[in-house]
């Protein structure tokens, strides 16, 4: 999947969460000094910026298929090899890189299987394979809640939580069906301090993936009930959210 929507609005919607994410998983991949790594569907660039930090431009490469994300995360991070090109057709060489992460993508992936088992295919033997998903369920994601609510409102509504990897243990079964026997899932999590109700809610007006298109698809009446409803649960704030996300890593054979 592309996202239509910019890089800027991008950033204030999801980046927000992403980005603080981005050094806890690369903890969790295990990335050090020394590595050569690639970002797979890695947008504007958040994680792609925390793997520069640990190994150096020159040992991080990079692919997104939105063509105004590779451009801004070009522009972000000069001097790396960044493409445009989905998760399931890579385009770099058998065995390129020490280790191959997507953060946040698996979910939006055409063919999650085919698209791990490419970042197994560019993944040196013994390297590391790792991917995340927030948890979409419960409350403890950050759109779980989100969704919980709109259902309350509206049962017809989508939510997220049959996408690809989004509950526990079905990262690790996709690792599995993409041939990494010894995959294993634990879950991380990032927590964002929101100054206000309104701080946390207008970026949802943006229009960003799947949750945008529902928001800025419901006439206004239902809108505001649904900003209502989430504001007396939340508070005018400051808040904070605990985001969760699903995370497996495992060895290509």
């Amino acid at each position: 999947m592309s996202f239509f929507s910019g890089a800027d609005a991008y950033d204030r919607f999801m980046g927000r969460y992403s980005q603080p994410l981005a050094p806890v998983f690369a903890d969790f991949a295990g990335i050090a000094a020394g590595m050569r790594v690639v970002d797979v569907g890695c947008g504007p660039g958040a994680l792609t910026a925390e793997l520069v930090a640990r190994v150096g431009a020159e040992n991080v490469a990079a692919a997104d298929p939105t063509e105004g994300f590779v451009e801004v995360a070009r522009a972000r991070n000069p001097n790396i090899d960044i493409r445009q090109a989905t998760a399931e057709g890579l385009p770099f060489d058998e065995g390129s890189f020490d280790a191959a992460l997507a953060q946040l993508v698996v979910h939006f992936m055409t063919d999650p299987v085919a698209g791990i088992r490419e970042l197994a295919r560019v993944t040196r033997t013994g390297g590391v394979v790792a991917a995340c998903v927030w948890n979409m369920t419960g409350d403890d994601g950050p759109l779980a809640f989100f969704w919980k609510t709109a259902r309350e409102l509206d049962p017809s509504s989508p939510g997220e939580s049959a996408r690809a990897g989004s509950t526990a243990g079905s990262l690790t079964k996709l690792f599995r069906e993409a041939g990494i026997a010894d995959a294993h899932e634990e879950s991380i999590s990032t927590t964002v301090e929101h100054a206000s109700f309104d701080d946390w809610w207008e970026p949802f007006l943006l229009g960003v993936g799947p949750v945008g298109v529902y928001v800025n698809g419901l006439d206004p009446e239902r809108r505001d009930r649904l900003r209502e409803r989430l504001r007396e649960r939340l508070g005018d704030g400051p808040f904070r959210i605990k985001a969760v996300a699903w995370a497996a890593r495992g060895t290509p054979a």
